[in-house]
């Protein structure tokens, strides 16, 4: 079985098998470390942990046909091993160990590792530092304080002393304001790793980040990983869970691996999206697990003033392998765009009882830079996704968002404030269980989406008896669908091929306002 590294810690590797699969191979595979059975693994990516820093390991992977194949790797390089507990630590979830920690991440020098072996680690917001490293072993957990008093204030917005420039920390939801400091922070760091097999708990349920989660209390709620203007930072294998609102965020960062990792919040629990890259480019979420109370993936780049003042686009976003459970949408762009998103990748993944799984969303208002442009997803299987495509250019978010500005349908003039989207394709995917509308696609009159091509794609409905009708897109003026097939307004061109629906109450597409409509082979009934 062909595999590839990628990613090398000192304690363990990451490994990907070269198959066609969707998350996992089609039969088990047996892994050997120096001719030593470790284990069966039946994920396309795993890690192989317990291993040595600075060592060579022969790493052989074979498959039920008995195809090996062997390939030797080197752990990386560690300069010094800092336990915890030596700085005063106590991991019985009940002592603050703040203060230990952070000495612990503060004293270790460069290409260190801080160690968190087996115990409850009770603490408030811990901040990294470039070149230092953190290993949170199985059976330890980093547990969240609850009262917002332990909780430094990141400010949103600080003018610079000759007044020339703007400098931003906090950010809440596309705008630069003041929010508590993540239980981990990274703010300007580089070449850091957060791994191992133990659990990084936000502990959100046992405090009030939840509850009235609109309400601002003394700052805006925080994440549980923060990553602002950071590159080449990693977190591989750890379970992240029960966060204050979005899970991980990296923001204006570059170069970041997600890799392995299992993310689980709640379904009530608000706002607490899984990933959340902002303004970042060469992020990397790969072998990752998400069931969570939102958004499972949802790709931004902020909101107007943002990208006026701090432009940043996303781009080159690659998603893969990863298993995405539940949530309001898998894999979501927008609505929090007005930067833009240049190049998307989403493949071989598995989407499973999410409301929708490629979620494209913007508004009227988000600005000339929101282009989002060069979305693919390919090779996905869906079930029980009950709407698998929409792209909605009328979303009702933000105050304003139930305006006539906002969800007016006749055409207006198009200037600086109006966002465009461009080259969606999505290919080779099976979905079971479809319910609403299996693909829709609403543009702005002034600004239609303006290519959307879907190949290759085999979809089953929901027996009738279990369908719940709703409205397939959050916008003002759509009725509520149920067993839809093909819904589209407003597009430059659009291309179908080769779509097979089975159990849609249409016998044909619903498409108009669309200039170009290329249709081969598609089959609905």
């Amino acid at each position: 079985m062909k595999f590839e590294v990628i990613d090398t810690e000192p304690r363990n590797i990451t490994v990907e098998l070269d198959n066609t699969e969707c998350f996992m191979p089609a039969e088990a595979v047996k892994v050997m470390v120096n001719d030593i059975e470790y284990h069966a693994e039946n994920r396309n990516v795993f890690s192989i942990d317990g291993l040595e820093p600075d060592k060579e390991y022969e790493i052989s992977i074979i498959d039920h046909e008995g195809i090996c194949e062997r390939k030797v790797i080197k752990t990386s390089y560690e300069s010094v091993l800092l336990d915890v507990s030596e700085f005063g630590a106590v991991g019985d979830g009940k002592n603050d160990d703040t203060a230990y920690i952070q000495a612990a991440i503060s004293s270790c020098p460069l290409d260190g590792t801080v160690y968190l072996g087996k115990g409850t680690f009770l603490s408030g917001p811990l901040f990294l530092k470039s070149g230092v490293h953190i290993w949170i072993d199985k059976g330890a957990t980093l547990l969240g304080k609850t009262d917002r008093q332990s909780y430094p204030i990141l400010p949103g917005m600080t003018l610079y002393t000759d007044e020339t420039a703007e400098f931003n920390l906090g950010t809440w939801e596309g705008n630069p304001l003041s929010c508590f400091a993540a239980l981990i922070t990274g703010i300007n760091v580089h070449d850091v790793k957060i791994f191992g097999e133990g659990t990084i708990d936000g502990n959100a349920q046992s405090g009030d980040w939840w509850i009235n989660p609109k309400e601002k209390a003394g700052a805006w709620r925080p994440r549980l990983i923060f990553l602002k203007e950071c590159s080449n930072v990693t977190m591989q294998g750890i379970t992240v869970q029960n966060s204050p609102s979005w899970t991980i965020h990296p923001y204006y960062s570059e170069a970041i691996n997600l890799i392995g990792l299992s993310i689980k919040n709640p379904d009530n629990s608000p706002n607490t999206d899984g990933i959340d890259p902002e303004s970042c480019s060469d992020v990397n979420i790969i072998g990752t697990t998400i069931s969570v109370g939102d958004d499972c993936i949802a790709i931004k780049s902020g909101k107007y003033y943002m990208a006026l003042r701090h432009y940043k686009n996303t781009s080159n976003i690659t998603v893969r392998n990863c298993r995405l459970n539940r949530g309001h949408g898998s894999v979501t762009v927008g609505s929090e765009c007005a930067g833009g998103v240049n190049g998307v990748k989403v493949t071989r993944c598995l989407f499973d009882s999410t409301d929708r799984g490629l979620r494209i969303k913007t508004r009227r208002g988000r600005g000339e830079k929101s282009i989002l442009q060069n979305i693919l997803f390919e090779n996905i299987k869906m079930e029980n996704v009950r709407m698998p495509f929409t792209i909605n250019m009328f979303y009702f978010c933000d105050p304003d968002g139930h305006s006539e500005y906002c969800q007016g349908k006749e055409f207006m003039e198009v200037n600086e404030m109006t966002p465009s989207i461009k080259d969606i394709t999505a290919r080779n995917i099976e979905c079971a269980g479809v319910d609403v509308c299996l693909i829709t696609v609403y543009g702005l009159p002034e600004s239609k989406v303006e290519e959307v091509t879907l190949e290759n794609i085999k979809a089953i409905y929901m027996d009738e008896k279990d369908r719940a009708p709703e409205v397939p897109v959050m916008m003002d003026g759509i009725d509520k669908m149920s067993g839809r097939g093909i819904f589209v307004r407003n597009t430059k061109k659009l291309v179908i091929r080769d779509v097979e629906v089975t159990g849609t109450v249409d016998s044909e597409p619903d498409i108009s306002e669309t200039d170009i409509c290329d249709i081969e082979n598609v089959k609905l009934g």
